[in-house]
């Protein structure tokens, strides 16, 4: 959605278009509990469960703004990371 560095700002409308985000990924979790409480009034109904939703943890590394290049040492040797492209960044 917004891109700043020393060069300025992109500001996308609703998106950047062409803007890259590289991230890590470093693992998949499960988040806290919640209960979830079922219960009907005069009739003797009362259902009590629990959930935990599952997410993936992602580390963002670097910004890549539209047309830039993508060199970089830093990106190279490593094969666990993955380029996440998004509608904005």
């Amino acid at each position: 959605m917004l891109i700043g560095d020393e060069d300025g700002v992109t500001v996308g409308e609703p998106a950047v278009e062409g803007a890259k985000v590289m991230a890590t990924s470093q693992g998949e979790g499960r988040a806290k509990k919640i209960i979830v409480f079922r219960y009907k009034p005069k009739v003797r109904y009362r259902r009590k469960t629990g959930h935990r939703q599952y997410f993936t943890r992602l580390s963002i590394d670097e910004v890549i703004k539209p047309g830039a290049a993508k060199g970089g040492s830093a990106r190279k040797g490593r094969q666990s990371k993955k380029e996440v492209i998004e509608s904005g960044a």
